[in-house]
């Protein structure tokens, strides 16, 4: 049997030695063999960061995002080989959908976040613009930009495609090369979506490395640039955070470890509702997807005293129902755990649980299997433990990382936090409930225990996806024995693998520096109107100045009239001066604004396509019958987008009066066509 090969330095490397065996989850059959022996691990992270650091420094955060995009629909037209492979790990088919499809829509939600959010080109301002001095001459502004080295990815064996796709998303987007290390009992799943991801020829070299066996010395030879993503086993993982070179060099380390997740039951969520069935049926998926193989299944399903029995029959009942066996079986729900070794682990776990309960469904040492040997293969019958001491330790302690759940009382809604808390930090906690007043305080109460809270009832029950299902938009990780670590969470997850730094200039300097059109800047005022030119012809700082116009008393009563916004202090002159903000009757904000538009905007057809929006809208100083208007109006960031025939361009708008105070301050959105030659 041939050993998996690594993907490092550009090229296959086969390891020096044997290796040592990864057996079909469903048969017991040997697959093939794994190694990383003979891997230069120091020339390795070399690799990443002298030549796949560069070349992601190369693109713009749009030109990372549109290869995302190219390569999830790449590995979307490979997706039936990988579900073929994936199946020899024990998942049935909709186990591997839940991994591959799931791994595939983390590329498409971060090209998708990455265009929208993100701008075109590499540098990430976050925040405004903090003035550091009285006369506007000394500013302030957060930056990001990526680190300079490797996103090292210790990967755990339960997700082989989601867990390296949602870990190289954001650090790819970032410009941060990824080296991926999967676990070894699925490694040939995530070695052949590597082989996919090479053969594209989509990404620049560099840009992702794979490491099948152990380590080695890999972290002696981290620096303070590199990163590491871990999700595995809270042992595991507290020895490498600990490593002398990560404490030593200040490696950023984000860790997703154990997670006893829970799901409560409303105490208003009778037998019969839709809010008791959803609970048995989340209960029940969760306990069977992936056999119980997720960091985010339900390990304990907290449920009202006076609602135990009914809860522990309609989930024993929906549980008879799964067909364990060969995933290639249509009749089958669950296949087999990854390993026979990890059939063993969840054995011994589950001992340590019925010191605090009892077996209600299941049995560990029997199971029938269809079209499949259970000795052989990894099978193991779902299993639920009733607990009716909520206070014994070993339901809040111990993990069996299998299709296993334990069912607890609580007597109180604060018995319910308390218990959900006892946890001690979880990824994941759901409240299954119709009482908007008891899901508030279940959710405030336990939130610092959790990364993701969930509420299902009746209302969101066709379009939630559910308690385990993480998605790329919010966080997924926990605090406390969940690891303290937070993976994803869209423009979050790109930040961290990015250095935020606090830069102080003159505001022309700021403005070189970020790309960005900063206040005190000088502006380019051009004969050219710059609507008159085209996306490519414009540059920042390119400004118009238009009026004064005068807004006159029958001006302000029309726009009254036409409007309908007949407001006091535009109607009614003593009113108004009663009022403390003003001296008489003053001009609408939105007639000002109208009027700034009527003196910036060229009318004539041109590169200016569309107005689509205005944001950061303030009025200053009021307006009144008989003051003089003038805009400023001033390219602000110019947004090209990636295949389009046209780009974003953001004007940076000052209305002021005849003193020269700001009557009103607001970003202006247009879209603005390229030049024919270079539109794509």
């Amino acid at each position: 049997m041939v050993a998996l090969r690594s993907y490092v330095n550009g090229d296959w490397h086969a390891p020096s030695d044997d290796g040592v065996p990864l057996h079909d989850a469903v048969t017991g059959a040997e697959v093939a063999r794994i190694s990383s022996a003979g891997i230069d691990m120091a020339a390795v992270l070399a690799h990443g960061r002298d030549r796949g650091g560069p070349a992601l420094a190369e693109l713009t955060f749009h030109q990372r995002a549109a290869l995302l995009k190219s390569l999830a629909s790449y590995l979307r037209e490979h997706r039936g080989e990988l579900y073929a492979l994936s199946a020899r790990t024990g998942a049935t088919l909709a186990d591997s959908k839940f991994d591959i499809d799931g791994g595939i829509g983390v590329l498409f939600g971060y090209s998708s976040k990455g265009r929208r959010e993100l701008p075109d080109g590499t540098v990430y301002i976050d925040g405004g613009v903090e003035p550091l001095s009285k006369g506007g001459t000394f500013v302030g502004q957060h930056v990001c930009t990526p680190l300079q080295g490797v996103a090292v990815q210790i990967n755990a064996f339960n997700f082989p495609v989601w867990g390296p796709l949602e870990k190289f998303a954001p650090a790819f987007l970032a410009g941060v090369p990824s080296l991926i290390k999967p676990a070894s009992q699925t490694a040939y799943l995530t070695h052949r979506l590597v082989e996919l991801v090479v053969s594209s020829g989509l990404l620049p070299p560099g840009s992702l490395q794979l490491i099948c066996g152990g380590v080695g010395d890999l972290f002696e030879h981290l620096t303070d640039q590199d990163l590491v993503s871990f999700t595995g086993s809270a042992s595991t993982g507290q020895r490498l955070r600990n490593h002398p070179v990560v404490a030593a060099n200040s490696v950023r380390f984000n860790a997703e470890a154990d997670s006893l997740n829970c799901s409560i039951l409303g105490p208003d969520a009778a037998p019969g509702t839709d809010e008791f069935d959803l609970f048995v049926k989340q209960l029940v998926t969760e306990m069977t997807v992936k056999a119980g193989q997720k960091c985010t299944a339900i390990r304990r399903a907290l449920v009202p005293a006076n609602r135990i029995d009914d809860v522990v029959a309609a989930t024993g009942a929906r549980l008879a129902e799964v067909v364990v066996g060969n995933p290639a079986s249509a009749e089958v729900r669950m296949g087999a755990l990854a390993s026979v070794e990890q059939r063993e682990e969840v054995r011994r776990s589950l001992k340590a649980l019925l010191e605090a309960g009892r077996l209600v469904h299941g049995d560990p040492d029997r199971v029938e299997v269809v079209d499949a040997d259970p000795e052989r293969g990894a099978f193991l019958s779902p299993l639920l433990v009733r607990c009716d001491d909520p206070d014994q330790p070993q339901p809040h302690e111990v993990e069996a990382f299998g299709p296993v759940s334990t069912v607890l009382p609580y007597e109180t809604t604060a018995q319910a936090v308390e218990l959900a808390r006892r946890g001690k930090g979880s990824l994941v906690g759901s409240v299954v409930t119709a009482d908007a007043t008891f899901a508030r305080e279940v959710v405030l109460g336990a939130a610092s225990r959790h990364g993701r809270m969930l509420v299902l009832n009746g209302d969101n029950a066709a379009e939630n996806t559910g308690h385990g299902s993480p998605l790329p938009a919010l966080v997924h990780g926990g605090p406390g024995r969940a690891g303290g670590g937070e993976e994803m969470g869209g423009v979050r997850g790109v930040l961290h693998h990015m250095q935020r730094t606090a830069v102080q200039a003159d505001p022309a300097t700021l403005t070189a520096i970020t790309g960005q059109w900063v206040a005190g800047t000088p502006r380019n005022i051009t004969e050219a109107h710059p609507f008159r030119k085209y996306l490519d012809e414009l540059r920042v700082g390119d400004t118009v100045v238009a009026g004064p116009r005068t807004v006159t008393l029958a001006d302000v009563e029309h726009f009254g009239e036409f409007t309908g916004d007949t407001f006091y202090a535009h109607t009614d002159e003593e009113a108004a001066k009663a009022n403390p903000f003003f001296d008489g009757r003053v001009a609408h904000g939105y007639l000002v604004v109208s009027f700034a538009a009527g003196l910036f905007v060229d009318p004539d057809p041109g590169p200016v396509l569309a107005n689509y929006g205005l944001e950061n809208l303030r009025f200053l100083t009021p307006t009144y019958p008989g003051d003089e208007i003038t805009v400023t109006m001033t390219a602000k960031q110019i947004t090209p987008r990636v295949g389009a025939e046209h780009g974003e361009v953001r004007w940076d708008v000052d209305v002021t009066n005849q003193d020269g105070a700001s009557v009103a301050k607001y970003d202006v959105l247009t879209l603005v066509a390229k030049r024919l030659e270079t539109r794509g």
